[in-house]
């Protein structure tokens, strides 16, 4: 697998807001979410399935019931093909920026280290940082947002065998970036 190519689906990733797969898994986390603070608690869940790309899928509930996608992005807006940058929520009500510098370089330190499974050409990986939205970078519903979420990044992945390398390609890969902030908007 490609580490920059890797790094580009983590986009902070910031996971990188999506999940639900299991129904029981569903029910946990609605039970959870609706004993948090209202207005204040919020989790997000991105993901991406068989891309490198910067887009991701995103799904955030809480204080914000939301979903959309993210986007990796340079300060000026401009698609980050690498995800070195921000992270753009781009929601159906507005959207702001999650700065998933820090989220980009822990995972690709993670990844460095991490050795795959060299029988079955797979790899799993996992890691957490704090990821703060990016003052004033608020619109619409979500203008005057100011939080920090702490997220966690996994990404599980099979290679083709000729390759089999951390710079190889993937025959199947799930990137998902998830978790919990408080956030207040306005």
């Amino acid at each position: 697998m490609n580490i920059k190519r890797f790094t580009s689906a983590v986009a902070v990733a910031l996971a990188l807001a999506v999940t639900g797969c299991a129904s029981a898994a569903s029910a946990t986390a609605a039970s959870t979410t609706t004993t948090a603070a209202p207005g204040r608690n919020t989790h997000m869940t991105l993901y991406s399935i068989n891309s490198d790309g910067p887009a991701f899928q995103a799904i955030v509930t809480g204080a914000i019931g939301d979903h959309g996608q993210a986007v990796s992005v340079f300060p000026d807006g401009r698609v980050d093909p690498q995800h070195d940058h921000d992270l753009s929520l781009r929601l159906t009500r507005g959207s702001f920026l999650l700065n998933g510098a820090v989220l980009d370089r822990r995972f690709v330190a993670a990844l460095y280290h991490q050795r795959g499974n060299p029988d079955t050409c797979s790899v799993s990986a996992t890691m957490t940082a704090a990821v703060p939205v990016v003052a004033g970078s608020g619109t619409g519903a979500y203008r005057g947002v100011t939080g920090t979420f702490t997220l966690t990044a996994t990404v599980d992945e099979i290679d083709t065998k000729s390759t089999c390398t951390t710079t190889g390609k993937f025959i199947a890969q799930v990137l998902v970036i998830s978790g919990s902030g408080t956030v207040r908007i306005g």
